[in-house]
């Protein structure tokens, strides 16, 4: 099996745990749970889906059923936020819902976008990709990634959705991006991109 089989499975099954969760606390009537099914729900079926069409490289190692377990329950951290929001009954202003769903769409477009801008361009000219969403940015799918999880984490209102998503930032997406840059290093260009770009955040990193 792929590394990819166990995130898939994980992403799509979010909608289906989101609405047991609402279930499980009877939580139909919280319009912030109907939100975060709404956003991470989608979130996890768009994944999948780019899975199937423009897949990422990065997972399609091959692991064993154990280590694919240990990403399975890693991801179900992510479900955090739903729990609270079901069994506290938490409920954000429409104002601060809408900041939410703004910062969750433009990490969508971020974070799809310049997947597809990379796939297609490893697929028709393979080189360093250093234009459009990659000029500034060495990784801009993963800005937006951080985007989409802050933006339906922050409906919890609590700090514990934020405390999983610095531990997968920190643990597995920052060591990532550095052996990334290690591994692009080799093309000419590679010094002069770098230069004028951020790895991850600007003007942070």
């Amino acid at each position: 099996m792929k590394q990819k089989h166990f995130i898939d499975s994980h992403k799509g099954a979010t909608l289906f745990a989101v609405i047991a969760l609402m279930a499980c606390y009877n939580a139909w009537d919280n319009p912030t749970a109907w939100l975060y099914l709404g956003t991470h729900g989608l979130y996890g079926l768009l994944w999948v889906t780019k899975s199937l069409s423009f897949p990422d490289r990065s997972w399609e190692a091959p692991c064993s059923l154990g280590y694919g377990l240990m990403i399975w329950a890693g991801l179900t951290v992510y479900w955090i936020a739903p729990w609270l929001i079901c069994s506290r009954n938490i409920r954000v202003s429409p104002a601060f819902g809408g900041l939410c769903v703004g910062v969750f769409g433009l990490g969508i477009f971020l974070h799809f976008a310049s997947d597809m801008q990379k796939h297609m361009q490893l697929k028709l000219a393979p080189s360093l990709i250093t234009d459009g969403l990659w000029s500034r940015l060495r990784n801009p799918n993963y800005l937006g990634e951080l985007l989409i999880y802050g933006g339906f984490s922050a409906l919890a209102m609590h700090w514990a959705p934020f405390a999983a998503l610095g531990l997968f930032v920190a643990a597995v997406w920052i060591p990532n991006m550095l052996r990334k840059d290690r591994s692009l290093s080799r093309y000419p260009e590679f010094a002069a991109w770098k230069k004028r770009s951020w790895l991850f955040v600007p003007p942070i990193w």
